[in-house]
């Protein structure tokens, strides 16, 4: 079977190194670009089945660059940020990125993203195995009707349906259902996605919620399972069976 190709884009050699090892570690092919000039001609070239972006490439910008990209292709693209570059991310996010990894980032950590994304996209065919050979024992989460695969990256509803969810609002699902009933305050919910420090301006934790309401709620106006507190931030009032 044909191994997928990831196109590493970042202007740090040491950084590109340490992602190709790991990526070639788990069964992919990779190429390597630096700017944005040898990133469009390495993607001409050899369709990479993913990119991986860094969003500040010396004198070029990577939103320009996931922009061309998105204009001629639908590859998944995983943008790689700094801890603080809320704005990018945001921009990057709308432009049609699959998901982001904030700097600094435990390689396991992208893997496992890069890994999500492939599977979300149809482009996984060869996600690798685990070590020993045999099937890893990934629960499942089932809260009010709901079931939820991470190892698939799948929500089914109560009636058996596919919900289509983002990279971001399956993140965020995954962050309540590991810590039901708990009231999560909108600083810890920042941290627990990897995302920049929280400011009282900051609308991002609140828009994500809203946006994972209208899937998962009967009447995103009235929430019954993501309540918020007050004051505080919010929590997941559901019970969570893990299987």
């Amino acid at each position: 079977m044909t191994k997928k190709t990831i196109l590493v884009v970042d202007d740090e050699a040491k950084l590109r190194k340490v992602l190709v090892t790991c990526l070639e570690q788990e069964g992919y092919r990779t190429v390597e670009a630096e700017d944005a000039a040898s990133t469009l001609k390495c993607f001409e070239r050899e369709r990479p089945d993913l990119v991986t972006l860094d969003l500040r490439l010396g004198t070029d910008n990577g939103l320009d660059i996931a922009r061309e990209i998105k204009r001629i292709s639908d590859v998944p693209i995983v943008m790689v940020t700094g801890r603080d570059d809320v704005l990018d991310r945001v921009v990057g996010l709308e432009l049609g990125a699959d998901d982001y990894i904030a700097k600094p980032f435990h390689v396991r950590e992208v893997l496992a993203r890069i890994n999500a994304v492939l599977r979300r996209s149809g482009r996984n065919e060869t996600a690798s195995k685990p070590l020993n050979g045999s099937a890893a024992a990934i629960p499942l989460y089932r809260f009010a009707g709901w079931e939820v695969s991470p190892e698939r990256f799948e929500v089914l509803s109560p009636d058996g349906t596919l919900c289509v969810m983002t990279t971001a609002e399956f993140n965020l699902l995954m962050v309540f259902l590991e810590r039901p009933k708990r009231i999560l305050s909108r600083e810890q919910l920042m941290e627990f996605l990897g995302g920049a420090s929280y400011s009282p301006l900051d609308r991002t934790i609140d828009n994500q919620v809203a946006r994972l309401r209208k899937k998962i709620e009967e009447d995103p106006a009235s929430p019954r399972i993501i309540r918020t507190v007050r004051g505080i931030g919010y929590s997941f009032t559901s019970d969570v069976d893990v299987a």
